[in-house]
């Protein structure tokens, strides 16, 4: 039985090691009686298969989807480990059964709802930058700061907060964004 049905659409899939919120199925264990979740997983949006398992991107039914990394044919267990970034995937597992029993899902602490809006704006900035706008012609769009003469603009706090956001969206680019796919670790 393919635990994953529909193949509809080309999505993203990350590898385990690389996004904490993958969950891990397998097969259970002698000991644990044989359940078959399998059959009530929410329905796939896109899957691929490799040596590892069958790779699925699964819709949670809230507008928020999850990827999971099945092993075998009728996974019916999550694999937690034991490591600091069983945290993540304990989240992950939170929602993804919230899903299949129909309950409340938690939102993915993954990024804040702050985080997500300034990366959009680092983005943004530097779209605007490669397009060859200058850094105060960015401050007036994203910022709405007009009518800055060159000794305002040069004291101005929205020239810092360019700066400061060009200079992140670089270290993004530059693979910093595979820390949005972690879970942040509580000291």
């Amino acid at each position: 039985m393919d635990p994953f049905p529909d193949n509809s659409a080309a999505s993203v899939f990350w590898l385990p090691e690389n996004d904490t919120s993958v969950v891990i199925l397998a097969s259970p264990p002698p000991c644990l009686t044989q359940d078959t979740v399998g059959s009530r997983l929410p329905s796939a949006a896109a899957t691929e298969v490799d040596q590892e398992g069958v790779h699925a991107v699964l819709d949670l039914g809230n507008g928020e989807r999850l990827q999971v990394l099945a092993t075998s044919a009728a996974p019916a267990t999550a694999v937690i480990p034991l490591g600091l970034d069983g945290f993540g995937r304990l989240e992950a597992l939170q929602r993804l059964l919230a899903a299949i029993h129909r309950r409340a899902i938690p939102p993915d602490t993954r990024i804040t709802p702050q985080q997500r809006a300034r990366a959009k704006r680092m983005l943004r900035a530097v779209d605007g930058f490669r397009d060859g706008a200058t850094q105060q012609d960015i401050a007036q769009i994203l910022f709405q700061t007009d009518g800055l003469d060159r000794a305002g603009w040069q004291d101005a706090s929205a020239r810092h907060a360019i700066k400061s956001l060009l200079r992140e969206a670089r270290a993004l680019i530059s693979g910093g964004y595979l820390r949005l796919l972690r879970h942040r670790r509580r000291s």
